[in-house]
Formats: structure tokens, sequence, C-alpha cells
């Protein structure tokens, strides 16, 4: 029998998606499964974006330009003026989500070998992008007991070798929803000046800041033209995570012309979806207004109810929809196994994402968990409750 790939073989599985063979087996077992595992918003997606696939009058559905259908990538154009970021359309390449933009730009920017640091925990699926690219991440540990805060400058000298080219961020961050100040992000300007590195920015949670904090982008740090590379996508921002349409933006034109090869062999990015994501533009500020607060009642629901649980620990998050929570467990992929292959409570369990899927140190996360707080607050409070209970009686309890 042939034998697959070295590179299949190192690739990792997701720790969000890994799960779902046993969530359906507890269905099957008549047991209500509160799915906290994954990001995928129950807010109602802007009727626009409904509106123009119904609407929609057209023979045939062609290619789109590799970069994008250019009335589409105008239109982001105004949407990042509005948030104070100036880009020209052809400093947007649209993708297909955000994952698509991030391997462009790694394999854009990056050889084999080369070395990129990243502030840990991280995006699962950066793993997978690295090692799709052959590029060896570089983790420099954030701690819960600081809210999970950038690390010191210092930790990212150590970090830096010949072979580092790049520096990540997530902002806010996923898996932690922790919002990076401007301040920090002046810090990262200074290292990757210094070092002649690229700064890759995931900021697809801008909209979803709280406690009337606001979010900076690093487009908008000066002297860095030709270093940034920013990621984004309309999955979150207007809960439209299957139309796969995210974008990546720069400045470097050298950059843009080497991604626009990686863009051309793909051919194109999806052209209902860009058709929908235009329309999405005319969303109305109230949308998100609404949706903000919403969502910062669930935070508050989450962080409150974990946080009266014995033994954990839960910070309080300034954006995203994502909290990361330590609790009193051995191991948490077994934990997260257990509560749904062999644990209910009144016929009802969670299903959690396991933390160490977002680390790359070995041995990291294996007392977290991420939550994703997606449910309507009603269920919100339920799912805390049955992995209260859940606790209580888990074997591999360690205090």
């Amino acid at each position: 029998m042939p034998k697959i790939s070295d590179k299949g073989r190192q690739m990792p599985a997701s720790p969000i998606r890994k799960l779902v063979p046993y969530a359906d087996q507890a269905k099957k077992r008549g047991v209500k499964v509160y799915h906290l595992n994954i990001g995928q918003p129950d807010i109602p997606t802007p009727q626009s974006m409904i509106d123009a696939m119904h609407k929609l009058d057209i023979k045939v559905i062609e290619y789109s330009h590799s970069a994008g259908i250019l009335s589409y990538r105008e239109s982001m154009c105004k949407y990042y003026a509005k948030h104070g970021i100036e880009v020209h359309p052809d400093e947007i390449i649209v993708t297909a989500g955000a994952s698509e933009a991030i391997l462009f730009a790694v394999q854009s920017c990056l050889n084999p070998g080369d070395e990129i640091i990243i502030p840990e925990p991280f995006y699962a699926n950066y793993n997978g992008f690295a090692t799709s690219a052959g590029v060896k991440v570089k983790p420099i540990i954030s701690d819960i007991d600081s809210g999970f805060a950038l690390p010191p400058i210092a930790e990212f000298e150590k970090a830096i070798t010949p072979s580092t080219k790049a520096i990540m961020v997530c902002n806010p961050n996923n898996p932690t929803g922790y919002l990076y100040t401007k301040e920090e992000l002046e810090t990262l300007r200074e290292i990757v000046l210094k070092h002649d590195l690229f700064l890759f920015a995931d900021e697809v949670y801008r909209e979803f800041c709280y406690d009337g904090t606001t979010h900076f982008s690093v487009l908008n740090l000066e002297g860095l033209e030709n270093h940034v590379v920013l990621f984004d996508s309309v999955s979150k921002r207007y809960s439209a995570c299957g139309v796969r349409v995210g974008a990546m933006i720069s400045r470097n034109k050298e950059v843009m012309q080497t991604a626009m090869k990686f863009a051309q062999a793909r051919l194109s990015p999806p052209s209902l979806g860009q058709i929908a994501s235009q329309a999405a533009m005319a969303t109305p500020d109230s949308y998100f207004t609404e949706v903000i607060e919403e969502y910062k009642a669930r935070r508050d629901t989450v962080v409150k109810a974990m946080n009266q649980i014995p033994g954990v620990l839960c910070p309080n998050p300034k954006g995203a929809f994502y909290v990361t929570a330590r609790l009193p467990i051995d191991n948490s992929d077994k934990f997260c196994q257990w509560l749904l292959e062999s644990f209910d409570y009144e016929k009802q369990t969670v299903m959690l994402a396991p933390a160490t899927g977002f680390y790359s140190t070995p041995g990291a996360g294996t007392n977290e968990v991420r939550i994703s707080y997606v449910l309507n607050v009603g269920d919100l409070e339920q799912s805390i409750k049955v992995l209260g209970e859940a606790l209580k009686v888990y074997p591999g309890r360690t205090i």
C-alpha cells in the first residue's frame, strides 16, 4: 500500500472538529449537546446578504478576477475607510475565507524552514498553515493569570533567530478574546523594524470590542507599509461563515504580486460569496450595535458563571466571542472526550475545544479549554451549569 506524505502525517487535527464523532454518538443516545466548541454564531445573517442571493438575476455563474470582483474590493475600501484605514483595491486579494489568505501570505513571504513567532495560545489552524508551508512556529506563551496579555519584548527578542521572518498576532484574539492595545502593537512595531520582519495580523473580529475599548489596526502603524500583511473575513463579522470569503491586504507591492500567483493558481474566490459579501457592506451600524450588546451579555454570563465554579479561572476578555478558561482537570483532551462519551446531566452535555490544540508548545494547555459564547444567554447558563456538574464527578479532577 502506498504511504502518505510526511507532511500529511505531521498535519495536526483540528481540536475544534476532531471530537465531532463523539458528539454525534451522544446525540444518537438522546443526549442534548451544547456546542461551545466552535465559533459558529447564531446571530442572524444581515438580510441584505440573503436578499442578494434571492434576487440574483444571472444566467452564468462566472469566474471572478483572481483578486476578486473589483466592485467588491472597492466597497471593501469604503468599509475600511469608515474604520480609519486607507487601502486601495490593488492592495486587496479576495480569498476563500481568511484561511486561504493566511496560506497565500505564508507561502509568499516565508521559505520552508523559516520561523514565524506567534504568541500562544493562538488559532489552532495556524499550526496547520505552517505545516502546509514547511514553516516552523516559534511560540511565546502568554499567561492566563495576566489575562493573556502580550508577552514582554524580551521574550520576543529571545525567540528571534536568523531564520525568523515574521511575527503573527490575532487581534482580538481567538481563542482568548484578548484585545491588544495600541501600545502593545507599537511594541511589536519596534521589534519588526529592528529585525526587518513581516507582521501578519488576523483582524477578523475587529468589530467585537467591549467595555468601551476600541480596535487599533496594524495597518495604521507608521513605518510598516512594507512589513504588514492583514487577514480579514466576512464570516464572523456578518455571521456568514458558510460564505467563505476573506481577504489578504498589504501595501507591499512585491508581496501582493507574489500572492497573486497563488491566487491565479487557484483561479478565483467564490463568485456567489462575493456578491453576498458586497451586499453586506450596506449593513447599518445599528446591526453591529445590537450584536455587540448581545455578545457582551453572553460574555458576562459565561465569565460570571464559570468563575463561580470551584477551581475554575476564567479571564474577562475584551473582544471576539471566546474565552479560554483553566479547569481543575488532568487533561483537557481526555476531559472533552469524556464529556461526550461518558457523561450527561439530565440528558445534557457540553462540547468544548481542548486548549492543547491552540498551543504548539508540548504539554501546554492541558488544563485549559476554549469556550465560544455563540449560544443565547439561556443556553449558555444551562450549559455552564452542566459543565459545573461534570466537574464534580470527572474522574481526573485535580483539586
